[in-house]
């Protein structure tokens, strides 16, 4: 049986997408061996990793995303602060963080939960904690580097606030190569409305 590995997620706007990868020049002006840096040109808000799901199933998923779209409007959403997982002084992940309509947002990835719950896919144990992934540490970075590095992004800001205008959710398909992950569009739902649009 045909299987996707996939995830839904919001796509985000070429301007900002190229603020992260001036912000990643930035952050890059020393040698860094243990940072693993993400293609800025990839990066997504990420609502729900499924993992491997057939082929056979994708018309299910998007129902289950038209539902939690519906009665939610297109809403409006802010970039500007940086932060690490889980602290400053053992970095594992850097990242960039959002504000605004969060509360709708967060309604949204409730939906999505609930709904791909009841087709059975496992509802994530963490909170959910919106947030652009800049960097990961490799698994061997020692302490003081991780340290240092979260150094490097406690005094590190934003040139500026970007803004992201969410009017549809986003099945994607992510193909592992040896160059990185190659993302791709299978379906999109509007939100408030129940469009669907396939590649």
């Amino acid at each position: 049986m045909e299987q996707v590995r996939s995830f839904i997620a919001i796509e985000l706007p070429d301007e900002l997408k190229q603020g992260l990868a001036q912000l990643q020049s930035r952050l890059k002006l020393d040698k860094q061996p243990w940072v693993k840096w993400v293609d800025p040109y990839s990066i997504h808000l990420t609502l729900k990793f499924l993992g491997s799901v057939a082929v056979a199933r994708i018309s299910e998923i998007t129902k289950a995303m038209e539902e939690s779209a519906q009665g939610i409007p297109p809403f409006h959403l802010e970039v500007k602060d940086l932060g690490v997982f889980p602290n400053v002084r053992r970095v594992q992940v850097a990242w960039v963080g959002i504000s605004g309509d969060v509360d709708k947002l967060g309604q949204l990835q409730q939906g999505i939960e609930s709904n791909l719950a009841h087709i059975g896919f496992v509802p994530e144990s963490r909170p959910f904690t919106p947030h652009l992934t800049l960097a990961r540490l490799r698994d061997r970075a020692p302490l003081d580097e991780r340290e240092r590095f979260g150094q490097l992004i406690a005094g590190t800001q934003l040139e500026a606030v970007y803004a992201i205008e969410v009017g549809a959710i986003n099945l994607m398909r992510s193909q592992l190569t040896r160059e990185g992950a190659i993302y791709s569009r299978i379906s999109s739902i509007g939100l408030n409305s129940p469009c669907i649009t396939s590649k």
